[in-house]
């Protein structure tokens, strides 16, 4: 059996961690079923081949694929190219992928370049209302969801319209492209799937002076996160999981 590939974009040890940590639990995944590849410290391997795993899974993270060359992270810009540099063997050949926020980004800059930016649809973070489309009710990742659901966002760029091939499964009022498919199998998510309350909480520790929101508000925040009914999101993983594994 193949395993699953986990690509993570976090610097931060500690939401790297419980990141990786959410996607096995709320997959369905054991470790051994998965390789796990932190890019903001070790490289792709050279020669790696997409095509030898059950599905690629991207992760969050803080970089932004909007935002100007002269501007980005060294590091977040290393992971940026790097991961674009799978994406042609992936789309080309229609290989199971699930982009996690940071991976809408990727999959529209990869698909037509300047679809994605700072300009209309960013969310503050906590619970936004998704709303599955007629195409998205069709969808296998799909299956057993409700018609709408709350997810966690939290990002400042976002797919601002669709590629040629890209089919919109989930939309929100805020930000309309919550969740996309290209093809049979590649989709994305702006939503983070894997994300809990926990996790939430985690994550506003770790980045609240990064920009997401005003630093004073994080414990305002927390508390919103704990009263939400966030629930329904990670089966999508599951079920991406339960579709690829083979």
């Amino acid at each position: 059996m193949k395993p699953f590939l986990i690509l993570q974009l976090r610097p931060e040890r500690v939401a790297s961690d419980d990141e990786f940590a959410a996607i096995l639990t709320k997959g369905g995944l054991d470790r051994g079923e998965v390789r796990r590849i932190e890019l903001d410290h070790e490289d792709l391997p050279l020669g790696l081949d997409p095509a030898d795993f059950a599905g690629i899974i991207v992760g969050g993270g803080p970089g932004c694929v909007s935002d100007p060359p002269e501007a980005k992270d060294p590091v977040e810009a290393r992971i940026e190219a790097q991961i674009l540099s799978l994406m042609p063997k992936i789309t080309d050949r229609d290989l199971p992928f699930l982009g996690c926020c940071y991976g809408i980004g990727i999959l529209g800059q990869h698909l037509a370049p300047g679809s994605v930016s700072k300009d209309h649809y960013g969310e503050a973070v906590g619970p936004s209302t998704c709303r599955v489309t007629v195409e998205g009710r069709a969808d296998p990742l799909l299956t057993g969801l409700p018609d709408a659901f709350d997810a966690f966002v939290g990002h400042k760029e976002a797919l601002d319209r669709l590629p040629a091939g890209v089919v919109r499964l989930v939309t929100s009022g805020p930000c309309p492209n919550q969740m996309v498919r290209f093809a049979r199998n590649v989709y994305a998510t702006q939503f983070h799937p894997e994300l809990d309350a926990q996790g939430l909480e985690t994550r506003i520790g770790v980045y609240r002076h990064r920009g997401y929101f005003p630093p004073e508000t994080a414990e305002a925040l927390v508390a919103m996160g704990h009263a939400a009914d966030v629930t329904w999101p990670g089966e999508i993983l599951r079920n991406f999981v339960r579709r690829f594994r083979g």
